[in-house]
């Protein structure tokens, strides 16, 4: 038995088992569905049930609140059907919908971009073409069976030229996996990742301008879409505000410079929140997310592409809709969950 999923507006369905999470059947079918952590955690996958029933998994309360629950809406991610169901959401794509592939990763490179960044580069299987879309991830399959998800940092057409992907790595102190990159990782290690995961990427059926917005190194997906844009030649305005709390944590400012002086309808403004005397900052001060409506308090013709930490990603998706006029179907976001966020405060 199982039940038929219909997705309004694009009337595209799949099918789903009865005990089947509704966004890991779309993925199975090859439907794009909007998501970002697959834990109940993030809130992206959140869209508007028309018909029938759904059944919860755990789940955080920010990401779907019970006010939200009583008035129909769900998380995709951790809902499970217990009848046909009819679902509102607007980014339903096809072409979000490439293979996910399991495959044995070398270690290739190790760069410490900063004191608590790593930037590996994962050489892939030569037999094997790996298709993602600039700003999706991928995820590490560990031992113990569980998982950790990193952005590729590059665009999909430079492994023509320099096969692999790159992941930008922050250290989190106590990490199972991020403690094992800065103290025990070896280049030439043996690694399985999966993907392409995410539905995070470029709308390129839009004209509009875009705010690209990175905290930390929400920065990786944000520079894979750079990249994109430079190589599909888009004359599309956007400008990228970058967050940090001191001055070393935009760990490749001279690269985004770079691609500022290359690329005439790229702007570029560094934010940092917390920098010190011998920093000697003397650009934009304070929240990054704030900094985008001191300078475009009307965002209605926009199109937000936020990525970083969730405190950062939320509140700008709560303001940019809320005050500075932006549809909601424009603002397309990647939460950089952690474990211990997906850990807090499960319904």
């Amino acid at each position: 038995m199982t039940f038929t999923v219909t997705v309004l507006p694009s009337g595209r369905a799949f099918t789903a088992n009865p005990d089947e999470a509704l966004l890991a059947a779309a993925i199975r079918q090859g439907v794009g569905m909007p998501y970002g952590c697959k834990d109940g955690a993030c809130g992206s996958c959140k869209c508007k049930k028309l018909e029938g029933t759904v059944v919860h998994g755990p789940h955080q309360l920010k990401a779907l609140s019970h006010e939200e629950e009583a008035a129909g809406f769900i998380l995709t991610c951790c809902g499970v059907p217990q009848t046909d169901i009819v679902l509102e959401s607007r980014q339903v794509t096809d072409e979000s919908a490439f293979p996910i592939k399991k495959m044995p990763t070398r270690v290739n490179t190790m760069v410490r971009a900063s004191h608590d960044v790593m930037i590996i580069r994962l050489q892939l299987p030569a037999s094997d073409v790996f298709k993602y879309h600039a700003g999706q991830y991928v995820e590490f399959l560990l031992r113990d069976g569980d998982r950790r998800s990193y952005s590729m940092g590059n665009a999909p057409h430079t492994q023509l030229d320099n096969p692999g992907v790159e992941l930008h790595i922050r250290h989190m102190p106590g990490g199972k996996f991020t403690d094992h990159v800065f103290t025990t990782m070896k280049e030439k290690e043996i690694l399985r990742v999966e993907g392409p995961y995410g539905s995070f990427f470029l709308r390129e059926d839009s004209d509009k301008p875009m705010v690209l917005l990175a905290s930390g190194t929400g920065f990786a997906p944000i520079k894979a879409l750079i990249e994109h844009l430079q190589f599909k030649g888009s004359t599309r305005p956007a400008v990228l505000y970058w967050g940090g709390r001191r001055p070393a944590d935009l760990y490749m400012n001279d690269w985004v410079i770079a691609k500022v002086a290359e690329m005439p309808n790229l702007t570029y403004v560094p934010v940092i929140s917390n920098a010190l005397l011998e920093d000697n900052w003397l650009g934009r001060t304070g929240f990054v997310h704030k900094s985008v409506l001191e300078d475009f308090p009307d965002l209605s013709g926009h199109q937000v592409y936020a990525c970083g930490a969730p405190i950062v990603v939320d509140s700008a998706r709560a303001d940019y809709t809320a005050t500075g006029g932006l549809p909601e179907e424009e603002f397309f976001a990647d939460s950089f969950t952690t474990e211990a966020d997906k850990a807090k405060a499960l319904a």
